[in-house]
């Protein structure tokens, strides 16, 4: 019950506030906003709290490991969107992330590798991110109804992809997690209003927030079991907290957020 309400609570409350920071400051920032753990953070937690901690550490690796998942679906998203629309661009991104996932499930490695390529991926992926030309501006008023669709998309996603995830396995499970349903709802909007500049801005930000994301699964999962629930997420937020201040401050310097 508790999982469902923040689900419900969490959800759109994000989204509606990534897509008003979008707009004021500019789609690259929405994007670093929803690469913090918002989704697979709760999920470890509740994992944790329900199916012990070694099963949540296990997790924890494989949502970690799902930092790759997550580049790859960035990358085919802005490449395709340089001369498609968003049903392609998306689709391109979600076959990618897929077939990571599968790729990841096979080859499994410890943590400290694991993070090891994960921050590799992004450093990589940003050099290889295509580069933008200033997204058109919306001079058009937008619908009343735009963020509250943004809100109820993301909310069914997180609802339908979480609830299926716990049957797969810790390591599976921890896989799909990471899937970036928020960036998704904020780069498709995005896209369709402003073009596919918008939506390579948003996964642009997206790739420097998931800095944060990989320093907090590789918290959780070394210190989860020896340490417990209380000191291992609050340690992960500390973390996460850290590097996404880094991150900003980063972007910014180098004319990326």
């Amino acid at each position: 019950m508790e999982a469902i309400l923040l689900k419900l609570i969490l959800t759109p409350l994000l989204v509606g506030v990534a897509s008003l920071v979008g707009r004021r400051w500019g789609a690259e920032v929405g994007g670093w906003l929803v690469g913090i753990p918002f989704t697979s953070g709760p999920i470890a937690f509740f994992l944790a709290l329900e199916a012990g901690p070694r099963f949540a550490a296990d997790a924890a690796v494989g949502i970690l490991a799902g930092t790759v998942s997550q580049v790859a679906f960035a990358l085919a998203y802005a490449w395709i969107a340089i001369r498609a629309g968003w049903p392609p661009s998306f689709a391109a991104a979600t076959v990618s992330f897929l077939a990571i996932t599968a790729v990841l499930d096979v080859f499994r490695l410890g943590v400290a590798v694991t993070f090891l390529v994960a921050v590799a991926s992004l450093v990589v992926a940003l050099v290889l991110m295509p580069r933008r030309r200033p997204a058109r501006p919306n001079l058009a008023a937008l619908p009343w109804w735009d963020i509250p669709a943004r809100m109820i998309v993301a909310t069914s996603f997180v609802i339908v992809l979480t609830s299926a995830a716990p049957a797969l396995g810790a390591h599976l499970a921890g896989l799909l997690a990471p899937f970036p349903l928020y960036a998704t709802v904020l780069a498709v909007f995005a896209h369709r209003l402003q073009g596919g500049d918008a939506a390579i801005g948003v996964l642009r930000g997206l790739l420097l927030g998931l800095f944060a994301f990989a320093g907090f699964f590789l918290a959780v999962a070394l210190l989860l079991v020896p340490h417990g629930i209380p000191l291992a997420f609050s340690s992960a937020v500390l973390v996460a907290l850290a590097v996404q201040a880094v991150s900003l401050v980063s972007g910014r310097i180098l004319k990326i957020a």
